[in-house]
């Protein structure tokens, strides 16, 4: 199945995992393997998207703060209450079921701050969902950006081409313009940390 691109992000004590996407019982051992974190260690979860690929692990780590940004947050909370009153008039016992583990994650999710730890910054993305936020980690020789669905893999990178389905082609195309004009790295949603290939090295 596909998966979306997780990253852990360590700023003094906090320990930020972004999009756990990869099924508890692989992404735990994964995270234990490569930085000796264990669930309870993991301080935020930060979600790029509400796009249920991005945190299929989420309940792993009840401790953490779980962070959305805002406008994804409000966007999403009236979609799944518009589809929350469609399944109780069709009566469908399933789909309610459903949509409310939706609600609870969206619930216990806070709206992240601008910064959620220094040198953390969120960097909004949006058009390929309502909110999509990626996060910027401006470094002293060099700027990372964590792009989430924004910017999927390099592929959609070098043909200028944004993910589908998408909210806002148009609003998704400029976040894409605006990632590569920042970043001189970028983590994709869906593929490896990759340098910017519109930067001429010196």
């Amino acid at each position: 199945a596909p998966h979306a691109t997780t990253t852990l992000i360590v700023s003094g004590t906090a320990r930020i995992l972004v999009d756990p996407s990869l099924p508890a019982q692989i992404l735990l051992p994964k995270l234990a393997e490569r930085s000796g974190l264990g669930p309870e260690s993991i301080t935020h979860v930060f979600m790029t998207s509400f796009s249920p690929i991005n945190r299929r692990a989420i309940m792993s780590f009840e401790k953490a703060e779980w962070l959305i940004a805002e406008r994804e947050r409000e966007a999403i909370g009236q979609q799944l209450i518009a589809k929350f009153h469609e399944a109780r008039e069709a009566g469908d016992k399933d789909l309610l079921a459903a949509l409310s583990a939706e609600v609870a994650i969206l619930e216990r999710s806070k709206a992240a701050p601008d910064a959620i730890a220094k040198g953390v910054d969120l960097f909004p993305l949006c058009g390929v969902t309502p909110g999509l936020t990626g996060i910027l980690l401006p470094g002293r020789t060099a700027t990372v950006l964590v792009a989430g669905d924004a910017i999927p893999t390099l592929e959609h990178l070098e043909a200028g081409k944004v993910m589908t389905p998408c909210f806002d082609v148009e609003l998704a195309l400029a976040s894409l313009g605006e990632a590569v004009e920042i970043a001189d790295w970028i983590v994709c949603g869906r593929d490896n940390l990759i340098a910017n290939p519109t930067r001429r090295p010196f």
